[in-house]
């Protein structure tokens, strides 16, 4: 076989699950299978076996796949911290800070450690199955692109299109994007997939032979809208519900400006007994929220500055008079404490922040990060999870930590309301959900991740059905 890649008409057609859901079409097929993202944007990682870090969408592909995630999923991962810069992490590791501007000057040292990890991938499988970022209609980043048609240009990669048409105008996407692209790079397109259909399919008959016709792309299938997503772990924060279930344990958690890692949350939307709402930016903190969580952050400092401009500190204190709980994970964790210093700017502008004054500690920012899976245990469970932050936290809350790792993680105030960890993941050992859930008089009989597999094969039956997945196959070289 080979490699095939999924690029998309824009960001967020859909691109990760259908290449998760072919990973697993592959490996139910006896083909040893591998993703692959040259280069993701996101604040949601994963860490490796190896103490590295990739997109959470590779981590899903992986398990898709039948396999541990390894750094050279994905070469290159872009981790906003402002609107106009990003940490850089190559092959797992952070390298660099860089603003946009800069970023296109970057991008051409890097194209060998993509082209190095796709080689290792290659090498070691039968099929790798490759995800564009964004699209290759973006020209204007053409000339360094190493995450579409630059990299399926070096690599001799041929392209499946994928557009979306429930956003609509998905004729246009398609055919515009052929408009817009190098001739040479049209020419290593091999078809084109219509994502995310509502209704019924022969509505779009004619729509599918325009686009073949204009293109001559020959059309590889159309693919209905699978709720089941929705259950499926998210890489973009544009992809958080804002609420799940209708009753039983009422969960708030901010949506912050740099929220990382929030899949932490979806083995608790899965509960029936638990009703987690994300609220977005303006709203207020619901009034009968049972329990707060403060996410992780890709920008504490940063985050909780925006944190107080939504005011959400005082619905947060209103909360806590309540008698109301609250956990914070990672920066979320870091924000609860007294001080968060950072004299030499690891985080950001040099300097230290006030905390929420919730817990009795105090957070100094380093240099160095700390990416590690770890073992242990909380409320008397077994847990595994992993780390992934800057900072160390210390003080007289840290006497009462909330898990053993087996030294101690986190903290809890003296009356148990507040805790903080620097622990993701927790929530998906059924185990600790259950005893934490349990602390609020709620039951968990959830197998969270069987749920996860059974909806991977949901998947890619839905897509045997509604794809070519012999002519896909066919396409891979």
């Amino acid at each position: 076989m080979g490699a095939l890649m999924i690029q998309g008409t824009g960001s967020n057609v859909g691109k990760s699950l259908l290449v998760a859901g072919l990973c697993r079409v592959a490996r139910r097929r006896g083909i040893s299978v591998a993703p692959f993202k040259p280069q993701n944007m996101s604040n949601n990682a994963a860490v490796t076996a190896d103490g590295g870090e990739i997109g959470r969408a590779q981590a899903l592909q992986a398990r898709a796949a039948g396999l541990e995630p390894s750094v050279h999923m994905n070469p290159v991962l872009l981790k906003p911290e402002t609107d106009r810069a990003a940490q850089v992490v190559v092959q797992g590791r952070a390298v660099a800070r860089a603003a946009a501007a800069d970023y296109g000057a970057l991008k051409a040292q890097l194209m060998g450690a993509v082209l190095d990890s796709y080689g290792r991938l290659r090498a070691s499988h039968d099929l790798v199955l490759v995800e564009g970022a964004g699209s290759p209609a973006e020209v204007n980043l053409r000339a360094r692109d190493i995450a579409n048609m630059g990299f399926a240009r070096a690599a001799d990669v041929p392209v499946v299109l994928a557009g979306d048409i429930d956003r609509g105008g998905v004729i246009a996407q398609i055919v515009g994007t052929q408009a817009v692209i190098d001739p040479a790079d049209a020419a290593i397109i091999r078809g084109f997939i219509i994502n995310r259909f509502r209704g019924d399919p022969a509505l779009f008959d004619a729509g599918r032979a325009f686009i073949a016709q204009r293109t001559g792309w020959p059309d590889l299938g159309l693919v209905p809208w699978f709720a089941d997503a929705a259950r499926l772990p998210a890489e973009d924060a544009v992809d958080l519900r804002r609420a799940s279930g209708a009753g039983g344990l009422h969960v708030a958690c901010p949506m912050l400006s740099r929220i990382a890692n929030f899949d932490d949350l979806d083995p608790l939307a899965a509960e029936p007994e638990v009703r987690l709402t994300m609220v977005a930016p303006g709203r207020p903190l619901p009034g009968d929220a049972d329990l707060v969580i403060l996410p992780g952050s890709k920008s504490t400092r940063g985050d909780l500055a925006f944190l107080r401009e939504q005011g959400w500190d005082v619905d947060l204190a209103a909360h806590v008079r309540r008698g109301g709980h609250v956990l914070g994970i990672c920066g979320g964790y870091q924000m609860l404490g007294q001080w968060i210093h950072d004299p030499e700017g690891h985080d950001g502008a040099p300097g230290s922040t006030h905390g929420l004054g919730l817990l009795q500690v105090e957070t100094r920012m380093a240099p160095d990060k700390r990416l590690t899976r770890v073992q242990g245990h909380a409320l008397g469970q077994p847990i595994t999870g992993y780390e992934i932050h800057m900072g160390r936290s210390a003080g007289p809350d840290c006497a009462r930590p909330f898990a053993h790792i087996p030294q101690p993680d986190g903290a809890t105030s003296p009356d148990g309301r507040i805790a903080g960890t620097y622990l993701h993941g927790l929530f998906a050992e059924d185990g600790f959900r259950a005893a934490w859930l349990g602390r609020f008089g709620r039951q968990s009989a959830l197998d969270y991740g069987a749920g996860v597999e059974a909806v991977l094969d949901r998947l890619a039956d839905h897509l045997e059905t509604h794809l070519a997945i012999d002519r896909l196959l066919a396409l891979a070289r």
